[in-house]
């Protein structure tokens, strides 16, 4: 675990070694408001703005994908006036992002199981996504009512049943398959997992992209995540030896 170093002011972005493809569970909105006395609603408003900020970086700084882990299968499980302020933060996001991202080259994108979602965050879902399919820079996957092993179980039910349509048989079923069933499917596997919080978990995210990916957990909350402290995660990510199984 990484503690806090002295924040710097950070401009723009020095060439150097990014990963391709980042994945970060911004954890920790609860305890900041907690430890500030607020409402847990406070802390997402404030991570919230921190997500928009450290997403237009990593564009800047050369990511290529970034998923985020916004609200897992689990978190229907809090309290009902919690989960009713996400989903109204989430709504408020999506109109402010319609706009505020115009000017930036990238593509969203959400992943996860939309059958528990009401119908008007649909309806701004698709509109995020439709006028952002034809930008060519950095693709964000938002993980919404996203789960790892809730995404392998409907990739497994959808090959399954192309095998009951004689689609295809159950030795055709291979890795290659499988992962273009999953929601990243047209993404590469995930080079970085960044969790800030200090938590050290997966907590279910991106269990089969990440099976080869780096993981840097740092002791900082999310609303207090800056750029730099991204710039050092990138820095020790850079220090990494990759070595895939190999030698």
């Amino acid at each position: 675990m990484f503690g806090r170093k002295k924040k710097q002011a950070i401009s723009e972005p020095t060439p150097r070694l990014v990963p391709q493809n980042l994945g970060i569970i911004m954890d920790g909105n609860g305890r900041w408001a907690k430890k500030r006395g607020l409402p847990r609603q406070a802390g997402h408003v404030t991570g919230a703005q921190v997500f928009r900020k450290i997403t237009k970086y990593c564009e800047k700084c050369g990511v290529k994908y970034l998923t985020v882990y916004a609200f897992s299968t689990e978190n229907w499980k809090r309290p009902q006036e919690e989960v009713d302020a996400i989903m109204n933060l989430l709504r408020q996001y999506l109109k402010e992002s319609l706009a505020d991202f115009q000017q930036e080259n990238i593509r969203t994108r959400f992943i996860g199981d939309r059958s528990a979602l009401a119908e008007d965050i649909l309806k701004l879902m698709r509109e995020a996504e439709e006028t952002t399919a034809h930008k060519t820079g950095m693709t964000l996957n938002i993980a919404l009512n996203y789960g790892g092993q809730q995404e392998l179980t409907a990739a497994t039910q959808a090959l399954a049943r192309r095998v009951q349509a004689g689609e295809i048989s159950p030795e055709d079923i291979d890795e290659e398959m499988l992962g273009a069933a999953l929601y990243t499917e047209d993404q590469p596997p995930v080079d970085l997992i960044l969790r800030p919080s200090g938590e050290y978990r997966l907590s279910n995210f991106l269990i089969w992209q990440s099976a080869y990916a780096e993981f840097v957990f740092m002791d900082v909350l999310w609303p207090d995540f800056t750029e730099a402290d991204l710039e050092r995660a990138f820095e020790e990510y850079a220090r990494r030896n990759r070595r895939f199984g190999g030698v």
